[in-house]
């Protein structure tokens, strides 16, 4: 696995594993990709087009570039009507109500692919945390939460097994998390003074990925409907989500992202295995489309329990009750 302490496991993987290309299909489904105008959430919706999906929506928070998406995608597969664009700004939790609300209103939904984050250095606040904590944790959580009813639903009207998908990464074996050492975490993580910036996204990977984790466990324990609930790591993807980066930084990164850095189209394939994945892949964090291996605090069940305390609470004032769709 991509351990930064496993340097040749991390080689091993970038090289000699090339995740299979997608050949499932998906006809009659729809499925909704967040972050999908570029990159990895790009990718991933060409393959699911290509792949006969009945309905593709882009969650995008630009739309002008959402309908170049589509536009990109439609020409690249030779399928019209089938991509749509919606609007969702994660970082701004009226924005994912609004999506959640009017996504209540398809026929059906098989497929939620959350996967839309994003890269900072710069501290700034959005809604009631860091920009990237907002972005990266609570809204994709607020948003698969609000959406587990419509999974559930399709799942019983059609016979179907639903999958509720998150893209993270093994970067989550990068951050020793020193805030789980504070009395409030998230009021530690909002703190300007405090704030590491350098180790943020790596710190959010890991706490959306805590958040996965008791949402597959929940969603198993409630007996509700069977969801399939997974994760998957892409590995280190050309995209440009490093957009900040200027000078000599940035030249010795898009040196070393040549060198390693895997295609997006290659990336993708990983998203879209994690979608088609059976209830063995229910929980698990997947690695080159197998069942991988988690990081030792990931793996900590007290750690686990505190961030999803904080963040519950967090969900209940955003939406009061949405636990309850657990």
């Amino acid at each position: 696995m991509p351990d930064i302490q496993s340097p040749i496991a991390f080689l091993r993987s970038q090289f000699f594993s090339i995740p299979p290309y997608p050949t499932k299909k998906y006809t009659s489904q729809i499925i909704i990709v967040t972050g999908s105008n570029a990159g990895l959430g790009l990718e991933a919706s060409r393959h699911f087009v290509r792949l006969d999906a009945a309905k593709v929506i882009l969650a995008v928070r630009n739309l002008e570039k959402g309908e170049a998406a589509k536009k990109s995608i439609e020409e690249s597969t030779g399928r019209t009507g089938v991509v749509e664009v919606w609007q969702l700004d994660l970082a701004h939790y009226e924005s994912v109500k609004d999506f959640a609300k009017r996504a209540q209103g398809l026929e059906r939904l098989d497929i939620l692919v959350e996967n839309a984050g994003i890269v900072t250095f710069n501290y700034s606040m959005m809604e009631d945390n860091e920009s990237t904590i907002t972005t990266n944790v609570v809204s994709p959580i607020l948003h698969s939460l609000l959406l587990l009813p419509k999974l559930r639903e399709t799942g019983a009207k059609f016979n179907t097994l639903p999958r509720l998908v998150f893209v993270t990464s093994f970067v989550h074996w990068m951050t020793q998390f020193p805030e789980r050492e504070e009395e409030k975490i998230f009021e530690a993580l909002a703190d300007e003074k405090k704030a590491r910036m350098d180790d943020r996204y790596n710190l959010s990977k890991l706490l959306e990925m805590y958040g996965i984790q008791e949402i597959a466990e929940q969603v198993t324990a409630s007996k509700k409907g069977k969801i399939v609930v997974n994760h998957s790591n892409p590995g280190w993807v050309i995209t440009e989500v490093m957009r900040e980066w200027t000078g000599l930084k940035l030249l010795i990164f898009k040196i070393a992202r040549t060198i390693f850095a895997r295609s997006t189209e290659v990336g993708s394939r990983t998203t879209v295995n994690a979608a088609e994945g059976g209830e063995e892949t229910h929980g698990q964090f997947l690695d080159d489309c197998t069942i991988g291996e988690r990081s030792p605090l990931l793996q900590d069940q007290a750690v686990q329990k505190r961030v999803w305390s904080e963040l519950s609470e967090k969900l209940e004032k955003i939406q009061p009750g949405i636990l309850q769709n657990l």
